[in-house]
């Protein structure tokens, strides 16, 4: 089949994806956005299929090198179409397009689902609301190795388009799922995973419990914290020495700071 050529703004394709920034819509259609050759290139290592790939020569930086990326793409099953700059820029999530979009399946899968390996390290941010916060955590986890992330009482969801870009498109690596709370920790319990907290509030180090074995590191909003449903529920409570004058850290620096300690002892 030919590949579709488009110039004007206004056409339906390009209505669509737009249409994709709402979360109404992509949890209706159970679609997102990925806007960028590394995020889209990284999904496609991943085994993401997608629906639609649209990209721009023009904005391109090595159209001829990376022009391949829409080949991985059509071979997969994916339907291309060129559009001219103009409408790729109408399109475009991001300021600074560089000539790849595309319209994948959300990530995300069932808790009861995710298949674990014996012993895994699991990630758990509850109420994260920003979504730069839970890109950086899975981006994290992906260099950490980190079994699965769980977004537990989400306050966004792992299809916004600025979780795929603050990911670098590590949501698609890293098994992810979203529940509630209560159902977070039922599933914990059910796996025999142990639940270590992170909170200001414990005179217990980061670094002074044991973190091998089947364990789960939770981490809350900077303003709240973890609620008391998930402390109450924790096998640990732990916290990160703080010298200056705020208490708390960013949510992914935090969660990004236990984890390494968590790595350093169970490879160690």
């Amino acid at each position: 089949m030919a590949e579709l050529h488009v110039t004007s703004a206004s056409n339906p394709r390009i209505r669509a994806v737009l249409a994709l920034r709402r979360r109404r819509v992509r949890e209706a259609e159970g679609r997102t956005i990925v806007d960028g050759y590394d995020e889209l290139g990284l999904a496609l290592d991943a085994g993401v299929v997608p629906d639609t790939v649209l990209h721009c020569p023009e904005l391109m930086l090595d159209p001829q090198r990376q022009g391949a990326l829409v080949e991985q793409a059509r071979a997969v099953g994916a339907t291309t179409v060129r559009l001219s700059r103009a409408a790729f820029e109408k399109a475009a999530y991001r300021e600074g397009p560089d000539g790849f979009l595309a319209v994948v399946p959300v990530a995300g899968a069932a808790l009861d689902d995710l298949d674990l390996p014996p012993d895994p390290l699991v990630l758990v941010c509850e109420a994260l609301e920003k979504p730069g916060n839970l890109g950086a955590v899975l981006r994290t986890a992906d260099a950490a190795g980190v079994a699965a992330v769980v977004a537990a009482d989400p306050l966004t969801d792992w299809g916004n388009p600025n979780v795929v870009r603050a990911s670098k498109g590590t949501v698609f690596s890293v098994p992810v799922a979203a529940a509630t709370t209560r159902e977070v920790l039922e599933w914990l319990r059910r796996n025999g995973i142990r639940l270590v907290a992170t909170t200001p509030d414990t005179e217990t180090a980061h670094t002074a419990v044991d973190y091998r074995g089947a364990v789960a590191i939770a981490v809350g909003t900077e303003k709240e914290g973890l609620t008391d449903v998930a402390l109450r529920a924790a096998d640990a409570r732990v916290r990160i020495p703080m010298a200056g004058r705020v208490n708390s850290l960013n949510a992914a620096t935090a969660a990004a700071v236990v984890v390494y300690e968590a790595v350093r002892q169970r490879t160690g």
